[in-house]
């Protein structure tokens, strides 16, 4: 049975990454990327679909114990977890060190006090649990082959095989210190170099250390923007600057339900509010990255803009269930690829846009051809922005009018206004004011309830959407607008749990509604922090701070959030951790530190 998503940790070599439960195992890891097949997929199964639990020995009919302390090492990504016995106290380090070569996953294992008998057991299979592989030693070492894949276990403890696993039994004494490591090669090319934990350790730190040095945010969130950034640079594949928006996939939205989605590519809504965060704190190279990466995904094809790449670009991403893996708390089916890929999201454009213009207004070095995308963009706008979409949230059912679709779409025109009145692009001047101007007109006169002085989720509807909350952070009217005020109440009376925490939109229980599932879903973070912005905006700056410290409250022991909150349960549900929650994460506390909205 795999913990509760808030009980994992998060490590990785920013090219893939693991989560480590409380209780010492690794249930989740791909390799040798982020959307590749996982080797420990225990997460959305059990203990037969692949895991790697490195703890105190305990007995077999027992639980294994949790951890009585975790922590990251200062600000990094090595995860340090202490457990107290019986007969001591024993930490274990894990860490993946930015790659230079075959990936690698470390696991450090140090005598604190007493004598603490331990068990390594490690038990892989390739192909999302489906595949056993053939185990073997060469040269002293064990390899574990399946087609193109190998995986390569080291360490100096003596191990053993029993019932497909491979184990390890030991103890640890104050000052001891015994490492594992495993390491992905694929199966046709040399063994890997021998591992050199204390190094890599040594080398990991530094890197993270001299990162987080870059910060420019020192205000008063600090902990909490600087676990988000970590965890954001976490999710950039390193080598094209790609940013999944988390590294999991089908972690349920509705437990038991089918809202069970593949989060591990790269969609362009997630990855531009990204970059803006991390523009805005300091990270400069991050976002010069990913434009580049932008640039190399549309190519050729502007106009078809998808809502989603693969990490490296990759614009095919058949969605395929895994049949075989019952699912994280038999939340079925578990999902493979996205097939919302191709959905019109029209939204897309203006994220995009901004983030352009985000970058072009921070002084990053200007690129012709990023202006010369932003001009295509708005070509297709002129065509299409009257057009139904999918929306932001990726409905299955029918398209309809989205109101945020219709004000991203004003975004994507004005920000290209702003760019040609600055003198750095060409272009119709006059005729894009006048479609800025058609397009604002045509939100207020369609998509405004006028008798409760709100905007609605659709024209013609009468749902609210959370996603409206963006209208005066977007720029389209002043916060002070009644229209704004009107819309932010509606949306605290209409989509708000108990807990004061905000729905994205209402679901149908049993039956379908307006996403075209059935089911219901939890608070969706992004859109609670976008309410705590909204009300600082508006003036609210004391219901701002404390609806911004209740959700900091939600994180995990280690700062790590899911997609979304269940107010039921009072669990994290959804892909973890998740990149559309840490950032406005950051945004928030960068807008209530500006307004000196905070406590002590």
């Amino acid at each position: 049975m795999a913990g509760r998503i808030e009980d994992y940790a998060l490590i990785g070599d920013m090219q893939t990454a693991a989560l480590v439960c409380r209780d010492g195992t690794v249930d989740w890891l791909c390799l040798p990327r982020f959307d590749s097949h996982a080797i420990f997929a225990g997460l959305l199964g059990t203990e037969e679909h692949g895991f790697w639990r490195l703890g105190p020995a305990h007995a077999a009919d027992a639980q294994p114990p949790t951890a009585a302390r975790r922590t990251y090492r200062g600000d990094s990504l090595i995860l340090e977890s202490e457990w107290d016995t019986p007969r001591g106290t024993v930490r274990v380090t894990d860490f993946m060190p930015p790659r230079d070569g075959a990936p690698q996953l470390i696991r450090i294992v140090e005598g604190v006090t007493g004598r603490v008998p331990m068990r390594s057991a490690l038990r892989m299979r390739f192909s999302y649990g489906r595949v056993v592989p053939w185990v073997h030693k060469h040269d002293g070492r064990t390899v574990a082959v399946a087609g193109p894949d190998s995986v390569w276990f080291d360490t100096t403890a003596e191990t053993y095989g029993k019932s497909l696993t491979t184990y390890a039994d030991f103890t640890v004494a104050p000052g001891d210190r015994i490492a594992f490591t495993i390491s992905w090669q694929p199966s046709h090319r040399e063994p890997p170099g021998l591992p050199e934990p204390e190094q890599s350790l040594e080398a990991t730190e530094e890197f993270w250390r001299e990162w987080v040095e870059h910060c420019t945010y020192h205000g008063p969130y600090r902990e909490a923007v600087i676990r988000s950034l970590i965890t954001l640079k976490a999710l950039t594949y390193a080598p094209t600057g790609g940013i999944v928006a988390a590294p999991t996939t089908s972690l349920p939205e509705d437990i038991g339900g089918v809202r069970n989605w593949d989060y591990r590519y790269t969609w362009l809504r997630d990855a531009a509010i990204t970059l803006s965060s991390l523009l805005r704190t300091g990270y400069r190279e991050e976002a010069r990255a990913w434009r580049e990466w932008l640039l190399r995904a549309v190519a050729g094809d502007p106009e078809n803009l998808q809502i989603m790449y693969g990490i490296a670009g990759e614009r095919e991403l058949g969605e395929a269930e895994l049949d075989w893996l019952p699912g994280y708390e038999k939340s079925a089916p578990v999902r493979v690829g996205n097939g919302a890929a191709h959905q019109l999201q029209l939204d897309v454009y203006g994220e995009v846009t901004e983030a352009l213009h985000l970058a072009h207004m921070t002084g990053l070095a200007r690129n012709d051809y990023a202006s010369l995308l932003q001009l295509k963009l708005i070509r297709y706008l002129e065509d299409h922005w009257d057009e139904p979409d999918e929306g932001i949230w990726e409905v299955r059912g029918p398209r309809r009018h989205f109101v945020h679709s219709k004000v991203m779409a004003w975004v994507a025109v004005d920000r290209t206004i702003k760019l040609i009145e600055s003198g750095d692009a060409d272009g119709p001047l006059e005729r894009w004011r006048e479609l800025r101007d058609d397009i604002h007109r045509d939100v207020c006169e369609k998509g405004y309830d006028k008798e409760r002085n709100t905007f609605t989720q659709s024209y013609g509807s009468k749902e609210l959407d959370a996603s409206l909350l963006l209208i005066p952070q977007m720029g389209f009217l002043p916060p002070d607008d009644k229209r704004v005020i009107g819309t932010i109440e509606a949306i605290q009376r209409e989509l708000s749990t108990p807990d004061g925490f905000i729905l994205r939109y209402p679901t149908e229980g049993d039956r379908k509604g307006v996403d075209g599932l059935p089911g219901d879903e939890g608070a969706f973070l992004a859109c609670s922090f976008w309410m705590a912005d909204d009300l600082a905006m508006i003036g609210r700056v004391d219901e701002a701070r404390k609806l911004f410290e209740k959700l900091l409250s939600l994180r995990n022991d280690l700062g790590l959030l899911a997609e979304e909150w269940d107010p039921t349960r009072k669990r994290q549900v959804g892909n973890f951790p998740q990149a559309f929650s840490h950032v406005p994460l950051i945004d928030t506390a960068l807008r209530l530190t500006a307004s000196g909205a905070y406590g002590g």
